[in-house]
């Protein structure tokens, strides 16, 4: 079985990008909505820069397992939309994420910023506390010409229809928002979406711990690790989590590797096994230490 994922219709709008940023606001943050007009000038920017980005934050999940977390969605400057795309629902899982990368319009990207302000993404606003515990907030960031805005919404789509927690101005701030983010899987829809491709890592993150037998026989047979010897530098000391990054060559030969193997597959690297979570970095990160932010 999988996940699907599909697209949204582009509007013929020149793309108009990218200004100073403000500071980030939080969902329920005191004080108006930050400036969210859409980009009106045209302005020089990195094509790494993000445009748009929605990411899960925090949540009742393992502490190990949050830097290896990607993006629900990242769009940048250049066009380039990244996403997770279907995942098979086997065990043990496929040692790699289906990462998939399409190239959007510069009319589309320009639709897409203007549509996450009309779906209320300004910072400051309001979209409450529902009644629910350890559910993962959502994290929307969008460039404006007011600068950078971002809403950070807790149990977005997971919040009962009858929670007194919320207001009818939340609960109505909530569904628009929701639905926004349902547009961006749509976006994906192989019907109407521009061909989707693998994306190509440039940079690979190697999460690594000590491997740990669980009596299944379904890790395989031990793989010779070829890169750098694991586990790489802390990312975290408190948590035990280290991580290598690998690129050029190395990263090419750890990626041919991993995709004949399983995400229980254990890899041996200085005459110890190790279990390993691969986390290929996205255009605007370059080394392991761009993952804090998933904190």
């Amino acid at each position: 079985m999988t996940t699907n994922r599909g697209l949204l219709t582009a509007v013929a709008v020149p793309l108009l990008l990218l200004s100073a940023c403000a500071r980030p606001g939080v969902a329920g943050e005191a004080g108006a909505p930050g400036s969210a007009a859409p980009v009106t000038e045209s302005t020089t920017a990195d094509p790494t820069t993000i445009v748009l980005r929605v990411e899960y934050r925090g949540g009742f999940v393992p502490a190990e397992t949050i830097p290896s977390r990607l993006p629900q969605f990242s769009v940048y400057a250049d066009g380039r939309a990244v996403t997770e795309g279907p995942v098979t629902l086997i065990y043990p899982g496929p040692a790699l994420p289906n990462l998939q990368e399409i190239k959007l319009s510069e009319a589309q990207v320009k639709q897409l910023t203007a549509d996450a302000v009309a779906a209320g993404v300004r910072s400051g606003a309001d979209f409450g506390t529902p009644g629910v515990a350890d559910i993962p907030s959502t994290r929307i960031s969008v460039v404006t010409a007011g600068g950078e805005q971002s809403v950070e919404v807790m149990a977005l789509s997971e919040a009962r229809p009858d929670d007194t927690s919320l207001t009818a101005a939340q609960k109505t701030a909530r569904t628009k928002l929701a639905g926004f983010v349902k547009s961006l899987h749509d976006l994906f829809a192989e019907a109407a979406s521009p061909a989707a491709k693998a994306y190509q890592a440039e940079r690979v993150a190697v999460l690594a711990s000590p491997y740990q037998d669980n009596g299944d026989g379904l890790s395989g047979a031990p793989v010779k690790w070829p890169a750098a010897d694991l586990p790489g530098a802390f990312l975290n000391q408190e948590l035990k989590i280290n991580c290598l990054t690998v690129e050029g060559a190395a990263k090419d030969e750890v990626l041919a590797l991993a995709a004949k193997g399983n995400e229980r597959t254990q890899w041996e690297s200085a005459g110890k096994k190790w279990q390993i979570k691969f986390r290929p970095l996205l255009p605007d990160e370059k080394e392991c230490a761009d993952l804090r932010r998933q904190a």
